[in-house]
């Protein structure tokens, strides 16, 4: 019977290494999205700053990200319309951002639409993503 459980104990232990090695993270998102955008593309944090700063005039309420996530990503922002907090963008201030796959894309498409006007390409996601990891 001792053996069973230590067979058991072995086998959740195994099942959760498996599980946390699979886990999304921001390096493994980044580098989908940029193997998305083609061959011989090469994420850019600086493109990645830009996207997030520029005023793109889509919507007077939502017209840049830094509306609702502040021009310090390190920093919490708050929702221009809602008024939600947000919590912070950069993944140094926030070790969450960025390791869920789908949460990722479907903040991508809805963030992307509101404030680009169109969805992001994957190489915009992919320098966004550089630019919020390395250290914004």
């Amino acid at each position: 019977m001792k053996s069973v459980a230590i067979v058991a104990l072995l086998a959740a232990g195994l099942l959760c290494a498996t599980a946390a090695t699979a886990a999304d993270t921001p390096q493994t998102l980044q580098a989908a999205y940029a193997a998305q955008a083609g061959a011989g593309f090469a994420a850019s944090a600086e493109r990645g700053r830009t996207l997030f700063t520029k005023r793109h005039g889509v919507s007077a309420d939502l017209p840049a990200c830094t509306q609702c996530h502040s021009n310090d990503p390190s920093a919490a922002g708050k929702h221009a319309i809602t008024g939600k907090l947000i919590e912070p963008m950069a993944v140094r201030a926030n070790p969450q951002r960025f390791t869920d796959a789908a949460k990722t894309e479907k903040w991508f498409r809805r963030n992307c639409r509101e404030v680009v006007g169109r969805e992001c390409t994957a190489g915009e996601k992919a320098d966004v993503i550089a630019y919020l990891r390395a250290g914004a």
